[in-house]
């Protein structure tokens, strides 16, 4: 596919998005936001585009100046950053299946049975950040390198994964009843770091969103029950959105699964400005956006499974009907349902977004 550089057509302006999320009104062009893109679809479009050819990759700050040059020409105004990563324990692996330019080998995943605490004695001899110490070079290098349309998004708030990453989801489940005590002390201090990163995140000027990224469910409902997740999930995101708020900035959340049950409580009481994930199988994003769009911006969109197996024609015609139905009064920004996996043809996603362009 012939897919020229963003900057040919159209100029970046993190403010433009901005706005956007913040629903202010429908905007002269879409807008386009990704959780991320895995490193083997980079990779790719890098070696078909020549996107990073002008870089040194011996140069120490290569990885930053590689985020932004993929990012540009993708049009993407957001480089993400983030302070805060856990160390979550175990991880089972299997052959990955995909093959071509974009296979990787091995596929990961966290053990879902057994976590690195499911003790009082675990919980105790864990290696916690102090919680007030926090490298922030990669912060400061971008305050003095990043181009002046684009913006950093500050990544955090992974309240429910951590629970069941660190004690396991299905050592979480039985603890929940009887060891709600632990539980909610791994809530607390999880809280007490979350906080402490998102400060210290916004200490830098250049982030001018929050996107917090917290799987919350699966198909049929969440994780655990709503009264849990208002417990010892919510508050999290309540005080990062208060966080974000208080310093102009609007708060993103990325929850994979079915989020009915709890949808008003993220909107009404945590008061999130944009939601993200969407999979057909639950809820499409033009329902969506005729059912509660008015309330809150929706992020991506076009389902991930939808992506893989579609033919060209069918997903820039399903660009364009998302798009017709979404962008309205603003509050939507074109991306996939999830993420990019490297299991994702690399040529679907770049119709998607070649479609969105010409959406404009």
């Amino acid at each position: 596919m012939d897919f020229a550089p963003f900057s040919n057509r159209f100029k970046l302006d993190w403010e433009g998005l901005v706005n956007n999320i913040r629903r202010t009104g429908t905007p002269d062009r879409v807008y386009f936001i990704e959780l991320f893109l895995d490193r083997q679809i980079e990779d790719t479009i890098d070696h078909r585009y020549g996107v990073t050819s002008h870089l040194d990759p011996a140069d120490p700050a290569f990885g930053a100046r590689r985020a932004i040059a993929v990012n540009r020409f993708l049009g993407y105004e957001c480089v993400p950053a983030g302070l805060l990563g856990l160390n979550t324990g175990e991880r089972l692996s299997a052959d990955d299946t995909t093959e071509g330019e974009t296979a990787r080998g091995v596929r990961s995943w966290v053990n879902e049975k057994e976590g690195i605490i499911t003790s009082w004695e675990d919980f105790e001899k864990y290696p916690w950040p102090d919680g007030h110490t926090w490298n922030t070079s990669a912060l400061e290098w971008y305050e003095k390198n990043l181009p002046d349309d684009m913006c950093l998004v500050g990544r955090g708030g992974h309240f429910c994964e951590y629970l069941c990453w660190m004690m396991g989801y299905e050592t979480l489940c039985y603890a929940l009843y009887e060891k709600p005590d632990l539980v909610q002390a791994l809530a607390d201090r999880i809280l007490e770091l979350e906080e402490s990163a998102c400060k210290a995140l916004l200490q830098c000027d250049r982030v001018k969103i929050v996107w917090a990224s917290d799987d919350m469910g699966f198909k049929t409902g969440p994780m655990i029950s709503p009264a849990a997740m208002r417990q010892y999930v919510f508050r999290g995101h309540k005080r990062l959105a208060e966080i974000a708020h208080e310093a102009g900035r609007p708060y993103l959340l990325h929850a994979c699964g079915n989020r009915r049950e709890i949808m008003d409580d993220l909107i009404d009481d945590v008061e999130i400005d944009a939601i993200h994930s969407w999979e057909d199988t639950i809820e499409t994003i033009t329902d969506a956006k005729r059912g509660y769009g008015d309330r809150v911006s929706l992020l991506g969109g076009i389902d991930v499974d939808f992506l893989c197996r579609a033919s060209e024609a069918d997903i820039r015609r399903r660009v364009r009907e998302t798009v017709e139905i979404c962008q309205p009064g603003g509050g939507f920004c074109l991306g996939s349902g999830n993420s990019v996996a490297n299991y994702v043809p690399v040529d679907n996603y770049l119709a998607m977004m070649d479609e969105g362009r010409k959406c404009c």
